[in-house]
């Protein structure tokens, strides 16, 4: 199976990408580059500037504003006609240490953000990380989950009782599974799902289908890997590029696959596209992204 470049991007870290039904578009950041992204097969691609880094992104009900995890809390931004995003922060968050930002999120099923935080220097392996939930009402940001390094791989299961999470961290490389009370929004029984030091690649951003399987980024080794419910490997899909970063089911159907990726720095005459964002055809179709509620 090919996968199709939809956007030579070139995006330092393409991530976060949502599939938003109303608009029949593809939304998504690239953190270093504090841009929000929109590209849709009618009107094609155009961006946003943020001021602080966006990491992970959610709808709302209202047009042209989003929720974002960044640098210093949770976000509001309105996206405006003049390419700026707009940010009214909602959250603060009380950061372990000092150089850290939120990485990884996406609501649950309800529509709470959960969004996760990382150090700026991954290669250190500080375990700082740590899971916040974030609900409308809320001024506070109080830690759910923690003992992470780089926390990643948030989805929910098709029926929201389960939630996974991995940590992508190469002297880490798992994912983990929790029962989910969707009622208070608690996770509880944590187990793991998938040892990823058995399989190629680290497990960065995921997406869930229709038939409850874990969709999950194989960074470092180009492939999306399909993992069932009961956390056996499916198949692998391949990209062109070394570094797929989130994946996310999108188009009028929910049948297709799309990649966001990394562009490193260094020589990249093996992955010219690399920070591109790409579309496959996985033949299942994957389940409406939440929107944050209000």
């Amino acid at each position: 199976m090919m996968a199709e470049l939809i956007l030579d991007a070139r995006n330092g870290t393409g991530e976060s990408p949502v599939w938003h039904v109303g608009e029949q578009a593809l939304y998504w950041v690239d953190i270093p580059g504090k841009t929000i992204n929109r590209w849709s097969p009618t009107a094609g691609h155009r961006q946003w500037t943020t001021e602080e880094m966006p990491a992970c992104i959610a709808a709302t009900a209202t047009p042209g504003q989003w929720i974002a995890g960044m640098e210093t809390g949770v976000f509001s931004l309105q996206l405006q006609d003049d390419g700026k995003a707009v940010a009214t922060r909602l959250a603060e968050v009380a950061h372990a240490t000092p150089a850290m930002r939120f990485n990884d999120g996406r609501c649950d099923r309800q529509g709470r953000l959960w969004a996760g935080t990382m150090c700026l220097d991954m290669a250190a392996g500080i375990r700082a990380g740590v899971w916040y939930r974030f609900a409308e009402g809320e001024t506070a940001l109080p830690a759910q989950i923690s003992d992470f390094i780089v926390p990643n791989g948030l989805a929910f299961s098709p029926d929201g009782k389960t939630m996974y999470v991995s940590d992508s961290h190469p002297t880490v490389q798992q994912v983990w599974a929790y029962d989910y009370d969707t009622q208070s929004g608690t996770p509880s029984n944590r187990r793991l799902f998938i040892d990823m030091n058995a399989f190629p690649g680290r497990p960065d951003g995921a997406a869930m289908d229709v038939d409850g399987c874990y969709w999950i980024c194989g960074n470092d080794a180009g492939l999306i890997h399909r993992f069932t419910p009961d956390g056996r490997l499916d198949k692998s899909l391949a990209v062109p590029v070394k570094k797929p970063a989130m994946c996310a089911f999108g188009g009028p159907q929910l049948d297709t696959l799309y990649v966001t990726s990394i562009r490193p720095g260094g020589d990249l005459s093996d992955q010219p596209l690399a920070g591109g964002v790409f579309a496959l055809h996985p033949g299942v179709c994957g389940l409406p992204e939440p929107s944050f509620a209000v």
